[in-house]
């Protein structure tokens, strides 16, 4: 797997980016069968930044209806990248706050 199969894309949400700004933590959408080291180089590698631990969590898909039917969203894991202190920040993130 390359870097960019693992790092499908960040999640931008209110809460995700409080993180950013409180203790330089980013949340990315990754790919089910990455691990924390894949994960870690990854982010390093598409960013040029140094990461300092990575948390995943696996998140199930939800029930969904539409009228009389109802289905389930895919589930998918999420990774929250910390980076280190003297660590330069990832600039994507800077356009949204």
């Amino acid at each position: 797997m390359t870097a960019r199969d693992i790092i499908i894309k960040p999640v931008i949400t209110e809460k995700s980016m409080t993180g950013v700004v409180a203790n330089k933590k980013y949340t990315f959408k990754v790919d089910k069968k990455a691990t924390k080291i894949q994960i870690a180089q990854a982010v390093e590698e598409i960013f040029g930044v140094k990461v300092a631990k990575v948390n995943t969590v696996s998140v199930r898909g939800r029930l969904r209806r539409q009228g009389r039917n109802e289905g389930y969203t895919p589930s998918w894991k999420k990774a929250y990248v910390t980076l280190t202190e003297d660590s330069k920040t990832i600039e994507f993130f800077e356009g949204m706050m």
